[in-house]
């Protein structure tokens, strides 16, 4: 990877993969999915094959597949079964369409969050065909100027200078995850040298105080790693990152913080909020718990909601649990149930396991308001610890992997010993929230009982 400065900068990229067809028959061709042209600005694809120019073709995406970008690389002659093949593959991102948890690019700084910046090579569909596997040990660098600070999943190993850059180089072992990237001309606060359980980095020295942030976003982070496990071994504490490219969502007062699986990067709007203030604070923490369940593990389309929205807003129920009690628990879980409430009055209820982001506004609203309370309703029938741990060794296995509600459910019955499948079904296919769970958290008609 090479940052290349100029209006607009580009960040280039080589990737070389050793392929072996470990197959029962002879392939004409490899199918990959790329980077969104428009989200990332892609361009300038091209590929080799045992260095021979390859064009891919784009193929029409399946319906509902939400996988529009994948392309056909045509081999000039069939790859024979044991035959060990060299894939190069270059292209560029500049000017993305949409800055946000998976890129942003500017003259000072980038990020690409974790996994679809890189290609993805898809098994042939041929029966009892499997994904291609990872190596056991990869390696790649990142080139940038020489006052950038890098942060990258991996473990480093080394600097060397090249015509005033600095390479960058890290390896990845098996089961790690795929990389992440920050690079940027930023002040560290406080310094790398000293002990903190958050760092911030900024693009211009902080002068004010960052204890009050520093104190909480690192209970957030500990929370999490305690109940889910780390995301990333190496690193040690949460980054907190400055982006004026990060692009604030409609309704959010400008202000916005995304995931990557060293910390968020947040937008100089969160700033403004003031880092001792708890909007700023939350922002963070609701940010820093996605990096568990949406970079980590990837829903797939049809469990968008249940598990991408469902489990990173669970994420914040524990970190409020841990901050301020079962008190502060049972605050948030009665918010969730006034929202689903409101948000019922206004439209439909469709099944939580059949809506999708795609869905109209009104029965998604519902959905997002519900699922969280889903993983709240699993916590009292099977214990808080069983369900964190089943969570824990779901984001362990499949790392870097999509997940379904049937690897969800797997990971928890292995953890809690019991049969899932009736409550499952309940929260998943029926309209409405189950009696008991109603009974146990009663919704009064006073703001007060839930703490606003």
């Amino acid at each position: 990877m090479r940052f290349v400065a100029g209006r607009p900068c580009q960040l280039q990229l080589r990737l070389v993969y050793k392929l072996q067809n470990t197959g029962n028959s002879e392939l004409a061709f490899l199918d990959a999915q790329f980077p969104d042209e428009k989200e990332f600005g892609r361009q300038g694809l091209r590929a080799e094959m045992d260095g021979a120019a390859r064009s891919p073709v784009r193929l029409a995406p399946a319906p509902d597949s939400g996988r529009p970008n994948t392309l056909r690389i045509l081999l000039d002659s069939p790859w024979t079964r044991g035959q060990v093949r060299t894939l190069e593959i270059e292209y560029a991102f500049a000017s993305p369409e949409n800055s946000g948890s998976l890129i942003t690019l500017g003259e000072d700084g980038f990020h690409l969050g974790s996994g679809e910046w890189l290609p993805a090579l898809q098994a042939p569909r041929h029966l009892l065909a499997f994904n291609p596997q990872p190596p056991a040990m990869a390696t790649y660098t990142i080139r940038v100027p020489a006052d950038f600070v890098v942060l990258a999943r991996g473990t480093p190993k080394g600097q060397s200078k090249e015509d005033g850059d600095v390479v960058h180089r890290f390896e990845l072992g098996k089961g790690v995850g795929p990389p992440f990237v920050v690079a940027g001309r930023y002040a560290s606060t406080p310094p790398d040298h000293r002990p903190q359980s958050a760092v911030f980095w900024t693009l211009a020295p902080f002068a004010g105080d960052l204890s009050p942030a520093i104190k909480p976003i690192g209970l957030t982070w500990r929370t999490l790693e305690t109940a889910f496990g780390p995301v990333d071994r190496n690193v040690v504490v949460p980054h907190i990152v400055e982006s004026p490219e990060l692009r604030a969502h409609v309704g959010e007062a400008n202000a916005a913080a995304v995931a990557f699986p060293g910390g968020a990067i947040a937008n100089p709007a969160a700033f403004a909020l003031g880092t001792s203030s708890e909007a700023f604070v939350d922002l963070v923490a609701g940010a820093l718990a996605r990096n568990w369940f949406g970079e980590e593990v990837r829903p797939s389309p049809s469990a968008s909601i249940g598990l991408g929205e469902g489990l990173p807003e669970y994420a914040t129920i524990v970190v409020e649990e841990a901050r301020n009690g079962t008190a502060g628990r049972r605050r948030m879980i009665l918010e969730y149930l006034r929202q689903y409430n409101e948000a019922r009055t206004r439209a439909d209820e469709t099944p939580l396991g059949m809506t999708m982001l795609t869905d109209p506004v009104g029965p998604r609203q519902i959905a997002l308001a519900k699922a969280p309370l889903f993983y709240v309703a699993l916590e009292d029938t099977c214990g808080e610890l069983e369900v964190r741990k089943g969570l824990a060794r779901l984001v362990a296995l499949l790392t870097g992997q999509e997940i379904d509600y049937s690897d969800l459910r797997a990971a928890l019955e292995q953890s809690t010993h019991r049969n899932l499948g009736p409550l499952f079904r309940i929260w998943l296919n029926d309209k409405g929230l189950p009696q008991d769970f109603l009974e146990r958290y009663p919704l009064g008609t006073s703001s007060r009982e839930i703490g606003l």
